[in-house]
């Protein structure tokens, strides 16, 4: 396959676009391939310098894929580790990802990185035109590896970083989706019974010519609203949901008020702050390990824990590292931190094995999150069948007693 030339990017010209073209060589042999260019002249113009007679030139149709995942940059991350450590090109190595990924938006966005780091521009700077993919924790080990000739190294150490930080995540988002499921499902059955089961009920009893018990005006009330105003209930609901979202993922104040609340909870706090203690450690001692300032570290530490009262406690604790207090200090000084947390990292800053005791406490607090959803689990299991038998059981019961009533008097 024939290759284009790399040109050099000249500031203020237009976007370039990637080519696909088709063509005979000097000795007639049929060549295909890709060029990035601002125009399809320019792409003609380059192929004829290069003795080749063009026959077909045509811009490359990226399909819209789905939406670009923290897993998807989790496995490009990989898998480019893997090639460069394997000794294939950076530039081939992105081609290869990119073609071979299943979701084209993620190859669209892999190639606009190729073509950016083979104009010229540092692979750092390329991800980070990219932040909503490439955060700055990324993009600052990237740069350290370019300048410390060791980028695959780091590569390696940001995969893994990546995959234990997604599979805590996913830990924590299936500790929560059994019970908010079972919530979500009792809502759906309930709303059913008043809506269609207790009226039909209501007509039995209307012929009974008896006072129904108070458990029973008090289901049949509930059932008159849910039937008169079902529209509002679930269109209130889903617009309170939505809008509490949206504030929450837009609004400072509300992320600290939930974050607070969050680890205050009395079964669920206790994983949450150890699953945001573990990211922390983790990512500190990724950052330190490979090289980057302590002070300069902790620019990233806060955002990657995922919780606003660590975000604060981290910005405390690089101011007073900045002044020259030492870390052990700073953190008990934050009073978020357990007090084996802060005594492994007293035992790595004497040791001058920070990195490595910031590992050991990220994979203490990785494993007490495993072992804290498998007992989460098992134990909300039982109070989760309790809830769904006062709540469907209580309906049922509260539609027989006119029924026993009546059994009783006959």
């Amino acid at each position: 396959m024939a290759t284009a030339a790399r040109k050099t990017a000249v500031s203020g010209q237009p976007k370039e676009i990637v080519y696909v073209w088709q063509g005979k060589d000097r000795q007639g042999k049929l060549v295909q391939g890709e060029m990035r260019a601002n125009s399809e002249t320019i792409v003609n113009a380059s192929l004829r310098r290069q003795g080749i007679m063009v026959t077909k030139v045509k811009k490359r149709s990226f399909s819209s894929g789905k939406k670009i995942t923290d897993k998807d940059i989790t496995l490009f991350t990989r898998q480019l580790a893997t090639m460069m450590k394997a000794g294939v090109p950076l530039l081939q190595s992105f081609e290869i990802v990119a073609k071979g990924h299943a979701n084209p938006s993620v190859a669209k966005l892999l190639m606009d990185i190729r073509g950016d780091v083979e104009t010229g521009t540092s692979l750092n700077q390329a991800f980070r035109k990219y932040p909503l993919y490439f955060d700055a924790l990324f993009c600052n080990l990237v740069s350290a590896g370019e300048q410390a000739g060791i980028l695959e190294d780091l590569l390696t150490r940001l995969a893994i970083y990546k995959e234990k930080t997604l599979a805590i995540k996913a830990k924590i988002k299936s500790a929560l989706f059994y019970p908010i499921s079972i919530i979500v499902v009792a809502f759906v059955v309930t709303a059913v019974i008043m809506i269609w089961v207790v009226p039909a009920f209501k007509e039995v009893f209307a012929s009974f010519g008896a006072d129904l018990p108070a458990p029973t005006l008090i289901v049949m009330a509930i059932s008159d609203f849910f039937v008169a105003y079902w529209y509002l209930i679930f269109g209130g609901l889903f617009a309170v949901i939505y809008l509490f979202f949206q504030s929450w993922k837009r609004s400072p104040k509300v992320q600290h008020f939930m974050d607070r609340t969050l680890l205050k909870l009395p079964i669920f706090g206790d994983v949450i702050r150890k699953a945001t203690i573990a990211r922390w450690s983790r990512t500190l001692a990724t950052m330190f390990a490979a090289g980057v300032p302590l002070v300069e570290s902790l620019d990233s530490v806060g955002g990657a824990s995922g919780n606003a009262v660590y975000v604060d406690a981290t910005k405390r604790i690089q101011t007073e590292v900045s002044t020259g207090t030492s870390l052990t200090s700073a953190m008990q000084n934050a009073n978020v931190f357990p007090a084996m947390v802060t005594q492994m990292v007293a035992i790595g800053e004497e040791s001058g094995a920070l990195d490595s005791m910031l590992g050991k406490v990220a994979d203490f607090y990785e494993a007490e999150v495993d072992e804290a959803v498998a007992s989460l689990s098992s134990l909300m299991e039982p109070m989760i069948m309790a809830f769904l038998g006062v709540v469907i059981g209580g309906l049922v019961v509260a539609m027989y007693l006119p029924i026993f009533k009546l059994g009783a008097v006959v």
